[in-house]
C-alpha cells in the first residue's frame, strides 16, 4: 500500500499498457481516473475496481466530451497529481501512398490531438493548485522511424515536440514528460511484429517496473525524453 494515495489520470485504461498500469496503481494504492473506448471493458472496471476509482467511456479525439469528462472528474476528485496520456492507435502497416486517409485522420486525432484535449482539460486545475505531471506516452518511433509505419512516427514524433513544447509553459513545479514505454509484447506489438512479440516483456511484467517509475516523475525531469528502464 503506497504511504501517500495520488490521483491519477489515464487514458486508454481498457487494454494493453493502460490495464497494466491501471491494475498496478490500484495496487499500490492510488486512485485512477481512467477512461476508454470500450463501453464492455468499462462496465468491466466499474464492476471489478473498487471506488474511490473511477472509469467512463470516452474517446479522447472528441473535444467536447473530454472537456466535460475532465470537469466532472475534478468536481469530484479534485486536481489530479498526474496525468497519462496513453490511449493511441496504429493503422495497418503499409506504405505512406496506401495508408487509409480516414485512419490516418483518426490515428492523428487520438494520438496527437487527444493530449491536447486532456491538457487542456486537466492542467489548469493543476496549474491552480500548484503541482502535478503530466506524462504523453511517446514511442521508441517517437524518436526514430520505420518504414510502413509513417503516421504512428510521425505521431509519435508530435508528441515529443508537443511535450517539450508544454515543458517549457509550465510553471514550476509542474512537469511534463514524453515517456517511451520501451518494447513491450502488446496487440499494438503484435501487429508490427508479428511472432517476434513473443520475445519481449508481457504488459503486467513492464507494468511493475513502469508505475514505480512514473510516480517519481517530477521538475527534475521536466522536458527530458525518457524510457521507462528495462526489467532487467
Amino acid at each position: 500500500m503506497a504511504l501517500l494515495s495520488m490521483k491519477i489520470v489515464l487514458t486508454g485504461c481498457t487494454q494493453g499498457l493502460g490495464r497494466a498500469l491501471l491494475d498496478e496503481f490500484v495496487a499500490l494504492g492510488h486512485t485512477v481516473i481512467g477512461c476508454g473506448r470500450s463501453p464492455e471493458a468499462i462496465l468491466d472496471l466499474r464492476f471489478g475496481v473498487s471506488a474511490p476509482s473511477t472509469f467512463d467511456v470516452l474517446d479522447v479525439a472528441e473535444p467536447m466530451k473530454v472537456a466535460l469528462w475532465a470537469e466532472r472528474m475534478l468536481t469530484v476528485h479534485g486536481a489530479p497529481d498526474l496525468v497519462i496520456n496513453n490511449a493511441g492507435l496504429l493503422t495497418a502497416p503499409a506504405p505512406l501512398w496506401k495508408q487509409d486517409a480516414a485512419a490516418v485522420a483518426k490515428l492523428f486525432q487520438v494520438n496527437l490531438t487527444g493530449v491536447v484535449h486532456v491538457v487542456q482539460g486537466f492542467v489548469p486545475a493543476m496549474i491552480a493548485r500548484g503541482s502535478g505531471v503530466v506524462v504523453n506516452l511517446s514511442s521508441g518511433w517517437g524518436r526514430s522511424v520505420s518504414g510502413d509505419f509513417a503516421p504512428y512516427c510521425a505521431s509519435k514524433w508530435g508528441v515529443e515536440g508537443l511535450t517539450k513544447a508544454l515543458a517549457e509553459e509550465l510553471p514550476a513545479p509542474l512537469a511534463a514528460v514524453p515517456l517511451s514505454p520501451g518494447v513491450i509484447d502488446t496487440a499494438m506489438l503484435r501487429l508490427c511484429y508479428q511472432d517476434g512479440a513473443d520475445a519481449y516483456p508481457k504488459p503486467a511484467a513492464w507494468a511493475k517496473v513502469a508505475a514505480p517509475f512514473m510516480l517519481q516523475l517530477g521538475r527534475k525531469d521536466n522536458g527530458h525524453s525518457l524510457t521507462v528502464p528495462d526489467l532487467g
